[in-house]
């Protein structure tokens, strides 16, 4: 059922398409009252439907709201607030758990409070797809996703366990169970509707764009689709669940350009990592991105979820494409029924959302432009994925970052125990065919597969030191792959299948053999990564690999063969075939004809109807999981993978005054571009860090310790876990990489210092310098912030998710102004914060941070509030947005 308001514009009208009535929130009719909305971007058209659908006072959607839509076009800049409702939620694992997990906690404490139990429920349809958890162990052989599988449900059980237990328990909630693909793939080939449907109040339906968040910052994948969706925090999606808005000011919207097409050879992820490169240097954080142009009409709809994507990597909010034909012909492949494709047509002609090349191009603030014959085969690498590099040039650029990036004169190379090998600076260890990004377009798997074939058929063989592996977003993806003939030639090279889910992507790439990692840590080596994926920060992808660079699927096949990125991969031969003459990557690349004809030959509807008929029953494993729901979760004690979280022990139905914070010392000093995965890695926990200590001293065994990313359903470890990236630079103990710090002088973990900080009573503050958060909307980066007892992070400028997550979980974000910089003001370890005024704070006012010296000296400056809108204030001011939302729903 879908709450709908009064609207006083009376714009509800009725649209009947195949023998039903739908009621609907007509742009047309409201336009006769706010002014011509025809020329606003496709996304600004599903805001302002949005707003019109839920214009009432009791919705605290007012027609102010409605009407500064429709003034946008005058002045396309963003500056006032609205409340968004979106759809729907999608989750998966890694942040789902801990979903739950607050779910649950807050079944308890609204019981607490007097308040029912029942309101803890989600308001809006959320689904769950379980992807995150699987690692590559074993790889390179038949068994590999059968092993995989039976370690992924092993590690695993108790916390699937818990999942289950959630959908059991808790209404409009469905979990995809493991095994089936990355929701951000799921979520584009199944779960998305272009435009939704469902009951009102009165019983009549009413249709409206389909609109979600995700707790993964890639939920914009379904952008390509028409469908509006952006990642969140854990913590905001709960309150959207929960039937609370989102709050957020009105975008800008930058429109991008494309004429021309692509050349011969040329692939959707090489068109991705050029546009993120632009749109980086553009600048679009917190911007809403918007594609049109000419040149649109030769990019399949998989292209176009490829160019979604990678938002998060440039910086905006999302980057949305209209509907049009190729919307359809998706839709109609992967199995929607005709009913919905003729509502989806009707729907968006009628409210213009039909991207039409005719019609005249929308207004944008700003534009920039692309001729997609100009884009190139490249990589991005090998730290950022803005840092595109053509493939001519990966060699170069690799051996000068050698000396910039990693202090070394030459490259280095050293034998490895036991083989006949050596490995080598630049040598590629992890060669990864990964990610929803590049896994959901059929034309780069089929090249890959092609490239597989004839390098096959040629006697190449991956290098002895390279991990390979196949990790598809989506069973179908096999079932193409093996009807074109292509998956056995993959499996000849080393890429078997090893799972359905995110792998090497989100940093469960597995363990290197022995040798190779002893190898390389004995002489620091800087090994490399080439993964499809579309991240690439420092210590995520592999404890061992230093350099990690996003490329297309046939070339990750290349490059495993080629085992280097220090030579040249153009005029280099990749290997000698069994005549021993050179093989080039020209005399294996497959040309656009022949993927166009595999492609036609291999896939049909019919796979992607078998394929989700029943995408929620699972595998046996699954179906094993015997769960009964229950109103609240019996928690267990002494689980270190589900635990009562401590955000509303002794909690009240007033909130607890913002005191100011007083004498503050840095607990790190950081630099540019700390991304989500410098502050709360995904990855593998050593044995010697507080985390590692922890479940030691739980009697969890070494082989047992999963990933942080696994264990997000534990404050204890996680809160351990927090700024301990492996390569996190904190400045405050310069030359020293990992999550260190110092202690009255004495240099150690970061989480020891807070504790000894918290036993002080000494509050602590972060400082940073640009981009702060860059990368995933994990909450736990923000979470495990309040639980060192952080209480204000001051940076240069602040990534959207992270900024957001914070105010959510009761930290203060403070920008710093006029040009300072925590290098310009000196800022040491040494000094100490004081910060009045919080109490009284207003969104975006000017913050004045007095600074005292260990000498005794004082000086202040200004910092902006980022507490960005009023409803982010009352979130602050309850100490976080879980306990604003409790007290509402309690009283």
């Amino acid at each position: 059922m879908t709450q709908v308001g009064k609207n006083s514009l009376d714009t509800r009208s009725t649209l009947k398409v195949g023998g039903k009535s739908y009621a609907y929130y007509s742009l047309k009719k409201a336009a006769e009252k706010i002014g011509d909305v025809a020329r606003l971007p496709f996304s600004m058209k599903v805001l302002l439907e949005n707003l019109l659908r839920f214009e009432d006072a009791g919705f605290t959607v007012s027609l102010g709201d409605v009407q500064a839509i429709a003034d946008w076009l005058k002045s396309p800049v963003t500056g006032k607030e609205i409340q968004y409702r979106p759809g729907r939620v999608l989750l998966q694992d890694f942040t789902g758990v801990p979903c739950v997990v607050d779910l649950a906690a807050m079944r308890d404490a609204i019981k607490a409070l007097g308040g029912d139990t029942h309101k803890i429920n989600p308001q809006v349809p959320v689904h769950l797809v379980i992807d995150h958890s699987v690692m590559v162990d074993e790889f390179g052989t038949p068994k590999a996703f059968e092993n995989n599988v039976a370690l992924e449900y092993q590690r695993n059980a108790e916390r699937y366990d818990f999942l289950k237990w959630g959908s059991k328990s808790l209404d409009n909630f469905s979990a995809v169970p493991p095994g089936t693909g990355i929701c951000h793939q799921v979520n584009l080939e199944h779960i998305a509707q272009g435009v939704w449907s469902s009951e009102d109040q009165d019983g009549n339906l009413v249709a409206y764009p389909d609109t979600c968040v995700g707790t993964d910052s890639h939920t914009t994948m379904v952008n390509g689709l028409g469908v509006l969706g952006w990642g969140v925090g854990g913590i905001e999606a709960e309150a959207a669940m929960l039937g609370q808005p989102i709050s957020m000011l009105i975008p800008e919207v930058v429109g991008f350009k494309f004429t021309g097409r692509l050349a011969e050879g040329v692939t959707a992820t090489d068109l991705v990592l050029t546009c993120t490169q632009m749109l980086r240097a553009k600048g679009v954080v917190g911007r809403f991105v918007e594609y049109f142009g000419p040149g649109l009409a030769s990019l399949s709809l998989a292209d176009r979820a490829t160019l979604a994507n990678m938002a998060p990597e440039y910086g905006a909010t999302c980057g949305f494409f209209g509907i049009d034909d190729k919307t359809l012909e998706y839709m109609a492949l992967t199995g929607r029924s005709e009913e919905q494709l003729a509502l989806v047509e009707a729907y968006a002609r009628e409210q213009g959302l039909w991207a039409d090349p005719a019609n005249e191009d929308p207004v944008f603030t700003d534009t920039l432009e692309l001729d997609l014959g100009t884009v190139v085969p490249s990589l991005a690498g090998p730290r950022r994925p803005q840092d595109k590099v053509a493939l001519p040039q990966v060699d170069e650029l690799f051996n000068e970052d050698l000396k910039t990036l990693y202090g070394k004169a030459s490259a280095r190379r050293c034998a490895v125990d036991g083989a006949e090998h050596d490995v080598g600076d630049g040598d590629v260890v992890i060669a990864a065919i990964t990610s929803c990004t590049n896994t959901s377009n059929p034309d780069v798997m089929i090249a890959a597969g092609l490239v597989a074939r004839k390098a096959h058929a040629k006697g190449l063989k991956p290098k002895p030191w390279v991990k390979t592996s196949l990790a598809p977003g989506s069973q179908v993806v096999t079932d193409y792959l093996i009807k074109a003939g292509l998956q056995a030639d993959l499996n000849a090279i080393g890429f078997d299948l090893v799972g359905y889910g995110c792998t090497t992507c989100i940093g469960n790439s597995g363990p290197l053999a022995e040798p190779i990692s002893n190898a390389i840590n004995k002489n620091d080596i800087v090994a490399a990564s080439v993964l499809s994926g579309n991240r690439n920060f420092e210590g995520r992808v592999s404890p061992d690999v230093r350099a990690n660079f996003l490329a297309s699927p046939p070339l990750v096949v290349a490059y495993a063969l080629r085992g280097t990125v220090t030579e040249d991969m153009i005029d280099t031969p990749i290997g000698q075939d069994q005549a021993g003459a050179d093989v080039f990557l020209k005399d294996i690349w497959p040309t656009n004809d022949e993927i166009a004809k595999v492609r036609a030959a291999a896939i049909d509807r019919s796979m992607f109807e078998a394929r989700y008929a029943d995408v929620y029953k699972g595998d046996e494993h699954w179906r094993k999981l015997v769960v009964e729901g229950s109103d609240t979760y019996s928690w267990r004690a002494g689980s270190t993978y589900i635990a009562n979280p401590p955000y509303f022990e002794g909690m009240t139905m007033d909130p607890v005054p913002v005191v100011d914070i007083v004498d503050a010392k840095p607990l790190a000093i950081l630099g540019d571009s700390v991304t989500t995965d410098h502050i709360s890695p995904a990855g593998s926990i050593k044995a010697d860090s507080p985390a590692g200590e922890y479940l030691l001293s739980h009697q969890v065994a070494r082989s047992d310790f999963n990933s942080y990313g696994s264990r997000r359903g534990n404050h204890e470890v996680m809160m351990r876990g927090t700024f301990a990236n492996i390569r996190i630079k904190n400045e405050m103990v310069p030359g020293v990489e990992g999550g260190m710090t110092k202690y009255n002088g004495e240099v150690m973990p970061i989480y020891d210092a807070a504790m000894k900080h918290k036993q002080d009573g000494t509050p602590l503050v972060v400082i940073a310098g640009k981009e702060y958060g860059t990368g995933s909307s994990r909450d736990w980066a923000a979470k495990g912030t309040i639980l060192l007892g952080v209480r204000a992070v001051i940076v240069e400028s602040f990534e959207r998710i992270h900024r957001s997550n914070l105010v959510g979980m009761g930290v203060l974000p403070l920008q710093f102004k006029d040009g300072d910089t925590r290098a310009s003001l000196k800022l040491t370890g040494d000094d100490s914060f004081t910060i009045h005024g919080l109490a009284e704070l207003a969104p975006g006012q000017d913050v004045e941070v007095e600074v005292t010296r260990a000498t005794g000296e004082a000086f202040t400056f200004s910092a902006k509030c980022r507490i960005d809108t009023a409803n982010e204030m009352e979130y602050y001011l309850h100490g976080g947005i879980l306990q604003y939302v409790l007290r509402k729903l309690a009283a």
